[in-house]
């Protein structure tokens, strides 16, 4: 009997519940937005001019992070095979 087949056992795990990943994604925006509103009550020693812009890394991160998934999914048009490819 292998290590999955022992999980199972039909029981609804925490995550299988509804409603659980509403609540995770509900406390994920929660100290996302905590962490942001942090960003007034510490002292900065920026390199440059805009990293002394309110929730300048917070948002620095969110631009380009949304790019980066973007410019993936664009560079997929290039990149993928047909299904064939390996027949």
């Amino acid at each position: 009997m292998t290590d999955h087949e022992k999980l199972d056992d039909g029981a609804k795990r925490w995550l299988d519940r509804p409603g659980s990943v509403d609540i995770i994604f509900w406390i994920l925006c929660l100290v996302c937005g905590v962490l942001f509103l942090a960003d007034a009550f510490y002292v900065k020693h920026p390199h440059f001019e805009v990293e002394y812009l309110f929730g300048f890394y917070a948002l620095f991160g969110f631009v380009f992070s949304v790019g980066l998934v973007l410019s993936a999914k664009e560079l997929r048009r290039f990149l993928k095979r047909g299904e064939d490819y390996y027949d």
